[in-house]
C-alpha cells in the first residue's frame, strides 16, 4: 500500500477540515455531534460550558444552545463516558457493558478489585436499581446508601458509595445517564435510557477506530483501539517522527480556511501531544494555576486561522454585567490586518451568541 507523504500544512489542513472547523460550515448540532463522534462535557462556564461552545465554533451564533438540551433531554443525545454522543453509537459500547463481568485476558488487577466491590455489595446494587426503577431518574443523593463496603480511595470519591456504584453501574450497562438538572447528573434504568442494539465486539471496535479517524483526519496508530489492525491508510508528515493513519478521504482535497475560536476541550486541541507535533502550537489550560503563575488568562481560548494556531484568546462572560470581557488577545505570530479583521469578527460572533457586550481592554 503506499504511503502518503505529508507536509505539515497538509497534515494541519487534514485536521482542521475532519474537524469542521474550515470554511464550509456544516449545516446543524447533529450533522456535528456526528462528525465529530462526540463532545466533551465539562460544566466551566467561564466563556461558556464546552459542549456548547465546541459546536459554536462550527455553526457560528445562530446555534441555538437549548437544541443541544433537548437533544439530551430526548435522548438523541446521550452522555456516555464523559462525552456526548449520538444516540446510536451506544451500541458500539453495549458489547463491553454485557462483558464487565467476564475477566480479559491480561487486564490489570484493579479491574477485578471492582468487580470485587461489586459483589461485595450485591445488596446495595440491587436496592439502587430498585429504587431508579420506582423513582427514576433520579441524582445520586436522592439515593440510598446501603452497601456493606465503603469505596476506599485515595481521591475525592473515598466513601462516596452511591456515586461509585452508579459509575459502575453505568460501566455494566444497568444505568445510564438520563440527563442532567441544574448540571447535577440524572441516573435511570439504561433500559428506559438505551437502545436494544448491540454490535459485537470486534465490530463495534474498526467503527470506533473508524469514527476517530474521520473525525480526526489524521491519527496515531497508537491512538486507534485496534492498532494491529488500523483503519485508515499509512501516511508520514514531513518534519514530524513516526508512522501516522490518514483517513483516504482527505488527502488532495482542496482547502480554505477561516478564523476560529476554540473551547480547551475542544478535540482540535486536546490531544496537547498532536497539538505540538502537527501545529507546533505551544497550549495549556491554566486555570488550575495560581493567577500569578497564568500566562494566557484562566480559560484562555485557542485561536485558529486557516490551518494555523496563531494566539489565545483571555475572555471572560459576565453575565451579571452583560459583557464579554476580553482582558487580552496574545499573538503567538504578528496579526496581519486580515487576520486581526476576522478574529476580531469572531470575537463579535462570540458576544452576540452569548447575548452579551465585548468589552476590549
Amino acid at each position: 500500500m503506499t504511503v502518503h507523504e505529508l507536509s505539515r500544512e497538509e497534515a494541519r489542513r487534514i485536521s482542521v477540515r475532519a474537524q469542521l472547523l474550515d470554511a464550509s460550515r456544516p449545516d446543524d448540532l447533529f450533522d456535528v455531534v456526528r462528525t465529530l463522534a462526540f463532545l466533551y462535557y465539562d460544566p466551566n462556564a467561564a466563556v461558556a460550558p464546552a459542549a456548547e461552545l465546541i459546536v459554536w465554533s462550527r455553526l457560528g451564533s445562530e446555534f441555538d444552545p437549548t437544541t443541544l438540551a433537548d437533544a439530551l433531554a430526548e435522548q438523541r443525545l446521550v452522555e456516555l463516558r464523559g462525552v456526548i454522543r449520538p444516540i446510536e453509537d451506544v451500541a458500539l459500547y453495549r458489547a463491553e457493558m454485557l462483558a464487565w463481568d467476564t475477566p480479559a485476558p491480561g487486564e490489570p488487577e484493579w479491574r477485578q478489585s471492582l468487580r470485587d466491590w461489586v459483589d461485595d455489595n450485591d445488596g446495595f446494587r440491587l436496592d439502587l436499581l430498585e429504587q431508579l426503577r420506582a423513582d427514576g431518574p433520579l441524582r445520586s443523593r436522592d439515593l440510598p446508601d446501603t452497601s456493606v463496603r465503603s469505596w476506599r480511595s485515595t481521591g475525592w470519591t473515598n466513601n462516596r458509595n452511591v456515586r461509585q456504584m452508579l459509575e459502575l453501574l453505568v460501566a455494566r450497562g444497568e444505568v445510564a445517564l438520563h440527563g442532567r438538572a441544574n448540571g447535577d447528573p440524572l441516573f435511570d434504568l439504561a433500559e428506559r435510557v438505551y437502545p436494544d442494539a448491540v454490535v459485537p465486539a470486534a465490530s463495534a471496535l474498526r467503527m470506533r477506530d473508524e469514527r476517530r479517524l474521520r473525525a480526526l483526519g489524521l491519527v496515531r496508530p497508537r491512538a486507534l483501539e485496534s492498532p494491529d489492525e488500523p483503519v485508515g491508510e499509512p501516511a508520514v508528515v514531513d518534519g514530524v517522527r513516526g508512522r501516522w493513519r490518514v483517513d483516504p478521504a482527505q488527502p488532495g482535497r482542496p482547502f480554505a480556511g477561516r478564523a476560529a475560536l476554540l473551547s480547551p476541550f475542544d478535540r482540535l486541541v486536546y490531544d496537547r501531544k498532536r497539538l505540538a507535533e502537527l501545529f507546533e502550537y505551544e497550549y495549556l489550560l491554566e486555570m488550575y494555576k495560581p493567577a500569578a503563575a497564568r500566562r494566557w488568562g484562566y480559560f484562555a481560548l485557542p485561536v485558529l486561522y486557516g490551518d494555523r494556531l496563531v494566539g489565545k484568546l483571555d475572555a471572560t462572560a459576565d453575565r451579571r454585567a452583560g459583557v464579554l470581557r476580553i482582558d487580552a488577545l496574545h499573538e503567538d505570530v504578528d496579526f496581519t490586518p486580515q487576520m486581526s479583521e476576522a478574529v476580531d469578527r469572531e470575537i463579535d460572533d462570540l458576544a452576540t451568541w452569548l447575548g452579551l457586550i465585548p468589552i476590549r481592554r
